[in-house]
């Protein structure tokens, strides 16, 4: 063993010694190698992108100024990390695994929903085990191939060795101007504030003639990359991003709150002693899509059983803060009665609350005698629901392994009929009567497990009409209940749907009459005879819904139920990707913030009821 390790230790000698020789030796190799790599790996990450060369040379040839500042933008990152690391390989190493373990992620995500790669999605990086679940990752031949193309380049650097000579104080001084010359193109705190002119950002995109128009919807964004490519849209973004974190609203204290709240309360049939149970259902990736595909001639049956509901009950239409993913938007807007406009629009609401319990709609069915439930057949990690929903006034929390009824699974996750037969449970074994909210997963992407993989609409209607049949099941389960319950029913976002002759290109969707795909059927249902001549008959906020169901379960209402009350008959919809151009609402806005970012100074009251114990 000893006779190996040093036959080992000799040959890394020899070829440290070799390497080291090939600097001086190979100057001018070195010297492209070096010189050439931030235009390398610029287009070895966009051709993972475009997968053909000649999509990546078309772009070259129309968007030239585009590639070139992609080049630049590499330039900076690479002369900073060949600063650091003085020896080429190294850098180039670093800088080749993140431009393409992105370029990786971008292609798999944008193949799975249908939206592209933006910086804030790396905080989903601790949910790789619950993402790999249903993402669609395809190992295709180009892509190993490019894989080792940049594997070969960076081999190439390593024998001949490239490095720099410069002392410790001139690398450090000259790595932190290109840091800080980056940051201030992107704008990155504190290296912006530093550095930066004003609008040093704006003037950098404008001259290289980057798209820095304002996306307000999915296939916006969609067409900002087809105009940027991918590293200077990921770049922009970023940007954009950056200067549209939410700050806190001018003239936000005590007494503005105080003055929001005040006015009379309208208690007119909120007596509070129907208290019916709560069952509120927002069911992943439904969505009526009859009234958009009348051109593609849809005839189809999978809404059948939600028809039959609705005729028992009430239909109305909701307006969903999101299409095709980001689940956590409506069901913020759910859980809150708070629209994710007001936090500009994160695409993870959740993350801006501070560590402590929240105002959710749940603690006022509890001030008024309620228990409360949280349902979700998946990982209790994803989106890091266990931890955060905690604070949330849930007396029970079922994830998928939780449940205590007899689990089935239809396509890759546990099917809708399990869940409604959970609820049914939970309900016969609460004493008090039950607020239960459940996000489904039966119909969640991919959309490949039907007879024809490939046919993804197709199954896609299959699985909803068996959402129908058990939404249908469940709801004649209840009536044989000896208990008032009241449904309500809403998907929190059109599904995504892949593939080059997809629904949405034969519908001819793009960014400009894509609101339709916001607009969600909601079903409301009762066991028992009630009076929804009170619900809106317009299009309404998803975060309105829970105060119509509020006023039907006859909750009291306190000054802020009042005031959103008051708020749905004057502002129906407020939501940024279904009307961009509508002005921002001042009441809304420093609420939502007062709530989720501030100091809480509108639901205090109601935490402290709630929670004794907890004392803001």
């Amino acid at each position: 063993m000893q006779k190996i390790l040093n036959r080992l230790r000799s040959g890394i000698t020899a070829l440290n010694q070799r390497r080291d020789r090939n600097t001086g030796r190979y100057a001018v190799t070195n010297f492209l190698l070096t010189s050439l790599f931030p235009l390398f790996i610029v287009c070895m990450a966009e051709l993972n992108q475009d997968k053909y060369p000649s999509k990546l040379i078309l772009f070259c040839v129309e968007r030239p100024s585009v590639m070139i500042f992609n080049v630049l933008m590499a330039a900076l990152i690479f002369g900073m990390l060949l600063l650091l690391f003085k020896r080429g390989w190294r850098a180039m190493a670093v800088q080749s695994f993140v431009y393409m373990l992105l370029s990786v992620i971008e292609l798999f995500k944008f193949g799975t929903n249908g939206n592209h790669l933006l910086l804030s999605d790396m905080k989903l990086a601790n949910s790789l085990k619950s993402i790999s679940s249903f993402a669609y990752i395809q190992i295709t031949p180009q892509l190993i191939t490019y894989l080792l193309v940049v594997t070969a380049y960076v081999g190439a650097a390593f024998w001949f060795n490239p490095r720099q000579r410069l002392k410790l104080s001139r690398r450090l001084i000259s790595a932190g101007a290109c840091l800080a010359t980056f940051a201030a193109i992107v704008a990155v705190p504190p290296f912006a504030a530093i550095v930066a002119v004003p609008g040093v950002s704006s003037t950098v995109y404008g001259l290289f003639d980057v798209d820095t128009s304002e996306a307000d919807n999915t296939f916006q964004l969609n067409e900002k990359f087809d105009n940027n490519s991918f590293l200077a849209f990921f770049v922009q973004t970023t940007s954009e991003g950056l200067a549209n974190r939410l700050r806190e609203p001018e003239g936000y204290d005590p007494d503005a709150i105080q003055t929001m709240l005040g006015g009379n309360v309208d208690q007119t049939g909120q007596n509070g002693k129907e208290r019916p149970n709560v069952i509120v259902v927002m069911s992943e990736a439904f969505a009526d899509f009859r009234p958009v595909a009348k051109q593609l001639g849809l005839q189809t049956n999978a809404y059948k059983q939600f028809d039959a509901v609705g005729a028992e009950g009430c239909k109305g239409t909701a307006v969903v803060p999101t299409f095709a993913s980001f689940t956590v938007r409506t069901e913020f807007e759910l859980l809150f009665g708070l629209p994710v406009r007001s936090l500009n629009d994160p695409n993870m609401p959740q993350q801006l609350m501070k560590d402590r319990p929240q105002p959710t709609l749940a603690r006022y069915y509890k001030e008024n005698g309620y228990a409360t439930a949280y349902v979700h057949p998946f990982l209790r990690t994803f989106y890091n629901r266990e931890e955060v929903y905690s604070n949330f006034g849930f007396d029970t929390m079922l994830f998928e392994d939780d449940f205590t009824v007899d689990v089935n699974y239809y396509g890759a996750y546990i099917d809708d009929e399990t869940v409604f037969n959970q609820i049914l449970k939970l309900v016969q074994d609460t004493d008090q009567p039950l607020y239960l909210h459940t996000t489904t997963m039966q119909n969640h992407q991919p959309y490949n497990k039907g007879e024809d993989p490939d046919a993804e609409f197709d199954n896609y209607l299959t699985w909803i009409a068996r959402t129908g049949d058990s939404l249908r099941a469940f709801t004649n389960a209840l009536k044989k209940l000896d208990e008032p319950t009241i449904v309500l029913f809403v998907g929190d976002h059109f599904p995504s749907l892949k593939g080059e002759d997809s629904v949405y290109d034969q519908l001819g969707i793009n960014g400009n009459n894509c609101q339709v795909l916001y607009e969600q059927s909601y079903y409301l249902w009762s066991n028992y005879k009630l009076d929804y001549s009170g619900v809106p008959d317009t299009e309404l906020s998803a975060f309105y819904l829970p105060y119509v169901v509020m006023d039907l379960a006859q909750i009291p209402r306190d000054s802020y139920l009042q005031r959103m009350h008051d708020k749905m008959q004057s502002l129906p919809v407020y939501a940024t990707n279904y009307d961009p151009d509508g002005a921002r609402d001042s009441m809304l806005d420093m609420l939502t913030y007062d709530r989720i970012c501030g100091e809480d100074l509108s639901g205090q009251e109601l935490i402290e009821k709630t929670e004794p114990e907890t004392k803001n």
